[in-house]
C-alpha cells in the first residue's frame, strides 16, 4: 500500500494545493492565478485594487484561516481520507491559509481534490462551526515521475514555519533533511 501506482498507469502521484476560502483574491498584491494566467513559471496576476475591492464584494463570509486546532484537525482528516481510500499519502503540510499533499491515487485529480477537501471541510465544521473553508478549486499538479514525486514532498515538508505536517514514514525516511 505504500507503493506509489504502477509507471505507464498514470502519474505516480498528484501535487495538490488548496487555499482558504478568501485567502489569495484575484487583484491582491501577493498575485494570484485565473483561467488565462496558470501556467507554470509564468508572473502571477498583477496587482489591481478595483478586482480586488470587486472580488471582496462578492464574499459570502469572512476570509477563512486555519489555527492551530484546525490545522490539526484538517491534517488528520487528510490522514483519515487517505487511509479509509486506500491512497497513498506521501506528504501533507496544512498552513494557516492554504493546503498541500502528495499523494497517489488512482482518481482524477479534480475528483481527488473535491473529495479531499469536503473530507476535510466536514471534519472542521463538526468540531469548530460550519462555515466556507475553501477557495474553489485549487492547483492539480501530476507527477509523472518518481523524482518529481520526491521535489514535491521536500518542497511540501520544507515550505515555511512548520505547522501542521506528515511525511510518510516509510518511504521518506532517509530522504527528508529534519527541519526542527
Amino acid at each position: 500500500m505504500d507503493e506509489p501506482p504502477r509507471p505507464g498507469s498514470g502519474p505516480w502521484a498528484y501535487f495538490l494545493t488548496f487555499a482558504c476560502y478568501g485567502a489569495r483574491l484575484h487583484g491582491s498584491e501577493k498575485g494570484s492565478v485565473d483561467r488565462n494566467h496558470n501556467a507554470v513559471r509564468t508572473p502571477l496576476l498583477p496587482a489591481d485594487h478595483s478586482r480586488l475591492l470587486a472580488g471582496r464584494g462578492r464574499m459570502l463570509e469572512s476570509p477563512a484561516r486555519l489555527n492551530a486546532t484546525a490545522r490539526s484537525i484538517a491534517l488528520a482528516a487528510i490522514q483519515d481520507a487517505c487511509a479509509f481510500r486506500g491512497w497513498v499519502l506521501h506528504a501533507a503540510h496544512v498552513r494557516g491559509n492554504h493546503v498541500h499533499v502528495v499523494v497517489a491515487a488512482q482518481l482524477g485529480p479534480s475528483d481527488l481534490l473535491k473529495k479531499l477537501k469536503t473530507r476535510i471541510s466536514r471534519a472542521l465544521n463538526e468540531e469548530l462551526g460550519k462555515r466556507r473553508w475553501w477557495a474553489h478549486h485549487g492547483s492539480t499538479i501530476p507527477l509523472w515521475d518518481p523524482h518529481r514525486v520526491d521535489d514535491a514532498v521536500k518542497y511540501t515538508w520544507d515550505q515555511g514555519k512548520p505547522m501542521a505536517r506528515y511525511i510518510n514514514p516509510n518511504r521518506w525516511r532517509e530522504q527528508i533533511r529534519p527541519n526542527p
